[in-house]
């Protein structure tokens, strides 16, 4: 089997690197921006953002690089593999700049945020460097930039969520949209970059949330993901009672919104996670049950390096907990192969807490040390390459039975679908996912079936076949 990552929604590798426009058609611009995007739902939520600060300053977004008179790529850090790709990209906007001498290239997000201006001396091409705190500012950055002068902004915030600002949704499909309820995290696992490229933990003013959920509902969108990188840990004072409003009482006012809206929230740490967020869940037929759930490693002793803060046991405890509630919940999970002094006794309890836990998904890597982590200060990165690759496979080998398995036992029931568009094969089907997280793809019409739908519907659909990522079905008559 080939060494790859299984995909989930929330990391859609198709979607790495993807240029977005707007869904707004307007010729009035005079200039235009273009933007590519790198890593976690964060980020393409953020550079939803950017979008909306660069259209009050006059520009228009592109998904043609020819056109666009400002190129940005919006990056990654969590990863050395993810930093690579970003700099490999940029070395192909070479020519671009080199056929128009005036365009500005910036550099947006966590890699910016980690290397701040030497970024600027490894990669001469860059004009602009700009931090996930410091948006707000590219339009005086831009000026700055179109001046000859390199543009710089990577200082973190206390309190921005950019809450006032209302994202552009870019090449949606008009159906799925994000809405960011929080930014930062102060979690400091030990392999993870994000706390030093995003700063500590600020949560949205929660009224602004709900009402950017409703607009996009009223807009025709029917289904919503809260983000954050530990929704779980949202917590916002309301000024009118003075009392904490917490993760689930949000997500319930979500909820709440239209029982055709779906709502679905990522990511959660285990440790945080409650059981008034799991009894919401079950009151509301509109929250997905679905829950992305990192374990990260199954071995206690690892985790315990890695700092996440509970036992193999422990987590366990959690799924089982979940399923209890919600026998149909399906679980996705962040596994990472090999990380510091991790043996071959620590890599086996791995493998077995997917076998005990039944993941539906899984997103899994090898470790990859970043600079300035707590564990490239404190460890030794001591696993071979070669050895971190063989355990990854075992780790995909042993997912790929469970996501099979999972998948395999769908096949003569019943779900209700939202239809996202055409699937990626025919223009003859449809493909949706059910509130599981899980795609579905079945034909536009049968013989049997002659019912008139189109995207945004829900149907109720019989599942006929399975892969080990997708469903097969037909409209139940």
């Amino acid at each position: 089997m080939e060494l790859s990552t299984m995909d989930i929604q929330m990391h859609d590798e198709s979607k790495q690197g993807e240029a977005f426009s707007s869904v707004k058609t307007n010729t009035a611009y005079s200039k235009f921006f273009y933007i590519e995007s790198y890593g976690c739902a964060m980020n393409f939520a953020d550079s939803e953002v950017v979008a909306s600060i660069l259209e009050k300053s006059g520009y228009g977004s592109t998904s043609h690089l020819n056109q666009a008179d400002l190129v940005l790529i919006n990056t990654c850090s969590i990863r050395e593999k993810a930093e690579l790709t970003v700099r490999k990209r940029l070395t192909e906007f070479r020519k671009y700049k080199q056929q128009k001498p005036d365009l500005l290239v910036g550099v947006l997000g966590c890699m910016a945020e980690r290397l701040k201006s030497k970024l600027l001396d490894e990669e001469k091409l860059v004009d602009l460097v700009v931090g996930p705190d410091a948006y707000r500012t590219l339009p005086d950055l831009i000026i700055e930039a179109g001046t000859g002068q390199k543009a710089v902004n990577v200082l973190l915030s206390r309190d921005e969520t950019y809450a006032d600002i209302s994202p552009i949704r870019l090449d949606s499909n008009g159906i799925s949209g994000f809405v960011s309820i929080m930014r930062g995290c102060n979690n400091m696992c030990s392999f993870c970059v994000v706390p030093f490229t995003r700063g500590r933990e600020r949560s949205r003013d929660a009224f602004s949330i709900v009402a950017e959920a409703k607009d996009l509902f009223d807009k025709g969108f029917k289904e919503i993901t809260l983000l954050g990188q530990n929704v779980d840990s949202y917590y916002w004072i309301n000024p009118k009672t003075n009392m904490p409003f917490t993760f689930a009482q949000l997500l319930e006012s979500v909820a709440l919104i239209s029982p055709l809206l779906r709502v679905r929230f990522s990511t959660s740490h285990p440790k945080d996670i409650t059981d008034e967020v799991l009894y919401t869940m079950m009151k509301y037929h509109n929250i997905c049950k679905y829950i992305h759930l990192p374990v990260q490693s199954g071995s206690s002793r690892v985790l315990q390096l890695m700092n996440r803060t509970y036992t193999r046991e422990w987590y366990l405890a959690k799924v089982a907990r979940i399923k209890d509630l919600m026998p149909d919940c399906s679980i996705s999970s962040d596994i990472i192969a090999g990380f510091c002094t991790e043996s071959e006794e620590d890599h086996q309890e791995t493998l077995s807490i997917m076998q005990l836990a039944q993941f539906d998904y899984a997103y899994m890597y090898y470790y990859s040390e970043r600079p300035g982590t707590l564990a490239e200060k404190r460890y030794e990165d001591d696993v071979p390459l070669e050895v971190k690759k063989r355990r990854l496979q075992e780790i995909v080998d042993v997912q790929w039975h469970l996501s099979n398995n999972s998948n395999k036992n769908e096949v003569g029931k019943v779900y209700e679908v939202l239809i996202e568009g055409n699937s990626k094969k025919s223009d003859q089907e449809w493909m949706g996912r059910t509130s599981q997280n899980k795609v579905v793809v079945f034909p536009k019409t049968t013989k049997e079936n002659k019912k008139n739908l189109t995207k945004g519907d829900y149907v109720s659909i019989l599942i006929t076949d399975y892969t080990k990522g997708t469903l097969m079905g037909i409209i139940k008559s």
